[in-house]
């Protein structure tokens, strides 16, 4: 009878043992590459490679494993492989000699909740992580109306310019203290996407205003960090556990919100024959036109797809011109250099215009280099293969996530002279002429570039010169700003403080 009582003990055990074994084995099985597969680190069962990589400087660690394992490598990250690519020629191999191969995006746990609500469902809203005939479809519509109000034209110059004023106002509002610039740049730059998108642009006091572009900055933030990995590894968990990420999710179903009320105000006075920006030009498409439900043509697609051109008319250029300020407060001569030229070419009386841009060879170089080091997108978005494909002679099955590290390529050892100095000179030639390189890709390239990049170099430029034209900055006497930045889905400077005179 003891030794009876004694089986359902041992039976447990062996039961545990048998279930740890045949977990090990199954992810075993589950991992085996297939044959020619790009080799990568050893993976830990079940998490993979994911607690690997450095969390404060995914890019840089990524980069320095394709030393390691070649310009394509693989890791595990969760439930799931991604290939790797680094190095210009690999990844111009990726996003434009195999674009039709690498077109798509993969499924992505954290943006189908922000887009569905839901980890598991399929993507096909918005702009950026949808795929197929709506992607097309989108991406198109998207490039069409944003040319209609101003997009690559004079009319959209006068808006910059116009918006220039505002933020030299405020800045002279700073002189004889130290603040910090960021919240006054996010403003600026914000209300140019905004009056394309919603007609209008904010006042920077708008406190609804505000508290949306706080809950942007947040969630970018979160989006790139540890939480947002975690989330993309091991969905069905990370939705029943605390933490940032949850923060990140309700972030961003308030700006959902508030675009979504835009979009009421919007069909109340509709005028079909008269569209005044990308929402009213959705909403008559939608009204005037039969479309499947393919093509993405639907309400709650037109909020997404409004937040996605809001999110990204946002935050990159804002990042880009911050770096600005701290690269040319660190290296004087620069900031020196750039007021000179601006003063020979286009003076103190008047505003820049693109036209001026010819003209000014060794701005639009500094403008180029604070891109190229600033590193604002430093991982690119992930793309998924299409079809079974060869890439660096590796198999490449279809529907593997790959992704194109940019940093690899803006700091390319075979591209670049000084690819770890700031140094202008790397868009010169010898002559004093700018100079373009196939290397530098802060926008992307391919199919999936930044269609924005049009209004993004616009803006890079004439708000450069707005600033330098007027003003001098400096940093807080002793003070050391860092040239190291916070990784979340764009790679932002620490909070600084700035001093400005005017000139």
């Amino acid at each position: 009878m003891w030794l009876y009582s004694l089986l359902p003990g041992l039976d447990l055990k062996g039961i545990l043992l048998f279930l740890v074994i045949f977990l090990l084995i199954a992810d075993l099985m589950k991992s085996r590459n297939p044959p020619n597969y790009p080799p990568g680190p050893l993976a830990l069962p079940f998490v993979g490679n994911i607690f690997n990589i450095d969390t404060k400087k995914p890019h840089i660690y990524l980069t320095k494993l394709g030393d390691v394992y070649g310009n394509i490598f693989s890791m595990s990250l969760g439930r799931d492989k991604t290939v790797f690519v680094t190095g210009y020629k690999m990844v111009k191999e990726v996003l434009v000699t195999q674009a039709e191969n690498f077109a798509s995006r993969p499924h992505s746990p954290m943006s189908a909740r922000v887009y569905t609500g839901s980890s598991a469902a399929s993507l096909s809203y918005g702009l950026f992580m949808s795929n197929g005939l709506s992607w097309k479809k989108q991406r198109r519509f998207a490039l069409s109306s944003l040319r209609t109000f101003g997009l690559g034209n004079n009319s959209m110059e006068r808006v910059i310019c116009e918006e220039i004023c505002y933020l030299q106002e405020d800045l002279e509002k700073e002189i004889g203290g130290a603040f910090y610039p960021a919240s006054m740049f996010n403003n600026t730059v914000s209300n140019i996407i905004c009056q394309m998108v919603f007609g209008r642009r904010f006042d920077y006091g708008d406190h609804k205003f505000q508290t949306m572009l706080k809950y942007m900055n947040e969630a970018v933030g979160i989006e790139g960090s540890l939480w947002g990995r975690l989330y993309e590894a091991f969905p069905a968990l990370m939705e029943h556990l605390p933490g940032p990420h949850n923060t990140m999710f309700s972030h961003y179903k308030a700006v959902g919100q508030f675009i979504q009320e835009d979009v009421e105000r919007h069909k109340q006075n509709l005028d079909a024959s008269n569209p005044r920006d990308y929402i009213d030009s959705f909403l008559i498409e939608m009204e005037n036109h039969q479309h499947s439900k393919e093509d993405g043509f639907q309400e709650t697609n037109l909020v997404l797809c409004s937040l996605d051109l809001f999110l990204a008319g946002t935050e990159t250029t804002t990042t880009t011109l911050l770096w600005a300020l701290i690269f040319l407060i660190k290296y004087q001569h620069i900031q020196e250099k750039v007021q000179a030229e601006i003063d020979r070419v286009i003076g103190q009386s008047r505003q820049a215009n693109m036209s001026d841009r010819p003209n000014m060879p060794y701005t639009d170089a500094v403008i180029h280099e604070i891109q190229r080091m600033g590193n604002i997108v430093p991982l690119n978005g992930p793309r998924m293969a299409d079809r079974d494909t060869t890439l660096g002679g590796y198999f490449i099955p279809k529907g593997t996530s790959l992704m194109p590290v940019l940093t690899s390529v803006l700091f390319d050892k075979t591209e670049w002279e000084t690819p770890d100095t700031f140094n202008p000179g790397h868009f010169l030639d010898q002559d004093g002429k700018f100079v373009r390189r196939e290397a530098f890709l802060p926008f992307s390239a391919g199919k999936r570039a930044c269609l924005g990049e049009g209004l993004a170099r616009m803006e890079l430029f004439l708000f450069f010169i707005g600033l330098f034209q007027k003003f001098h900055f400096s940093t807080v006497e002793g003070v050391e700003l860092s040239l190291e930045g916070t990784v979340g889905a764009t790679l932002t400077p620490h909070p600084f403080k700035i001093c400005v005179t005017t000139r």
